[in-house]
């Protein structure tokens, strides 16, 4: 299993606006072959900050919904991340 788990710090006064715009990829994820968990959230505390969390049965898997992934839009709201992918044997 891959677990993928962090936190991103979005331009002040944007988090809203990323927050929906993963809405769609929370959806996909979700119904794509290998995905048990994919979760973008505001943080509760942190105004600026969303946490990301994310299960895979593969690596594979995972790679082939990436290869999709977010267009420069969404990416250019993002101020940093700190963001880890984990390999979970047992």
């Amino acid at each position: 299993m891959i677990i993928v788990s962090g936190k991103l710090f979005i331009a002040a006064g944007q988090r809203e606006t990323f927050l929906r715009s993963s809405h769609e990829a929370m959806l996909l994820a979700r119904q794509t072959q290998g995905c048990h968990d994919f979760v973008v959230a505001a943080d509760p505390i942190v105004p600026d900050r969303v946490n990301v969390y994310e299960e895979w049965d593969s690596e594979a898997e995972l790679e082939t919904f990436r290869g999709s992934g977010p267009d420069n839009t969404l990416t250019e709201l993002i101020v940093r991340a700190d963001v880890s992918q984990y390999q979970v044997v047992s």
